[in-house]
């Protein structure tokens, strides 16, 4: 129990940290000192932190890109700092209610791993929804791309995104594609980052031919009418698998839907017992735990089978 007090003193500490610093940066914002604003963003911890990690290489640009890939918000400090309180509230809860060392482990890693995963899963929503949308995107930019006299991808890409011409669902992506090159941001981050976002083979194909045409300069209206062609004949199976992301997420919530319904029903024929044996009784609170080890890994097979799928 004192592990779990300095624990929760911890989290609390953290907590009132994240607070008087939202607060400190609204009163600045207000009064419009901008370099006193720039020295708090530099002098936190956070801040801090977040430069240290960038020495990790791979590790920092990852978190990064898949960021931007979903269009959040959150910057990099944000999102360690939510990381880490969800560790800290990870380890007070399993050190708490499970009291063992297994649960506090269990529990630390779900709760730090929790904000990350809820990424990977925004970005597998987003590619479910612009999956089908691709086709017609790509086959409106060849156009726009013809009709170019300099077959200039960025001047195709600025006619497709301000004329309306391709949709929502995926017109997003494509504005983020053309912000990222206008604003002199590296081709092949750009690039990346796109790819990332869409996911599958055909954008894998498609940012191929706009390397080349970026960075060598080279007519590439060939090859995308080639690619047209080949996803249009493949139109069924995206169809198809599509459908199975769609199963395969669907599978993915069902166990925490089926254990919250089974902790209803038994807290709702018998409170007193129930509370007894999954509060109460040590056996129970293992099986809690496991049940939730168990979801947990199902979740973590979810979107790696979804990763693996697109």
């Amino acid at each position: 129990m004192i592990f779990a007090k300095y624990v929760f003193l911890l989290l609390l500490f953290v907590l009132v940290y994240v607070v008087f610093r939202v607060l400190l940066e609204l009163l600045i914002r207000q009064r419009k000192a901008r370099f006193r604003l720039h020295y708090v963003r530099n002098a936190t911890v956070s801040a801090r932190i977040s430069t240290y990690l960038e020495t990790w290489g791979w590790i920092y640009k990852h978190m990064k890109e898949l960021l931007e890939s979903v269009e959040s918000r959150l910057s990099m400090q944000a999102m360690l700092t939510i990381s880490l309180i969800g560790l800290l509230f990870g380890l007070l809860v399993g050190g708490v209610f499970f009291q063992t060392f297994k649960g506090a482990l269990i529990m630390t890693m779900i709760g730090a791993s929790l904000p990350y995963l809820l990424l990977r899963v925004k970005l597998v929503s987003v590619r479910l929804r612009t999956r089908l949308e691709f086709l017609p995107a790509v086959e409106v930019f060849f156009q726009s791309y013809m009709m170019d006299p300099n077959q200039n991808m960025k001047i195709a890409l600025k006619y497709c995104i301000e004329e309306n011409r391709i949709l929502y669902p995926i017109k997003p992506v494509f504005e983020q594609l053309y912000r990222h090159l206008m604003t002199q941001r590296d081709t092949e981050e750009s690039l990346r980052i796109f790819n990332l976002t869409l996911g599958h083979i055909w954008a894998d194909y498609f940012t191929g031919i706009m390397r080349v045409a970026l960075k060598e300069g080279s007519f590439v209206g060939d090859s995308l009418k080639e690619l047209i062609t080949d996803m249009r004949k493949a139109q069924r199976f995206d169809q198809m698998e599509r459908n199975r992301l769609l199963e395969i997420r669907i599978a993915n919530f069902t166990p925490i839907g089926f254990m919250a319904l089974f902790m209803w029903i038994n807290f709702k024929v018998n409170a007193d017992n129930a509370y007894l044996y999954y509060v109460i009784d040590p056996a129970g609170r293992n099986m809690i735990l496991d049940a939730l080890l168990l979801i947990f890994v199902s979740f973590l097979m979810g979107i790696y089978l979804s990763m693996r799928r697109m």
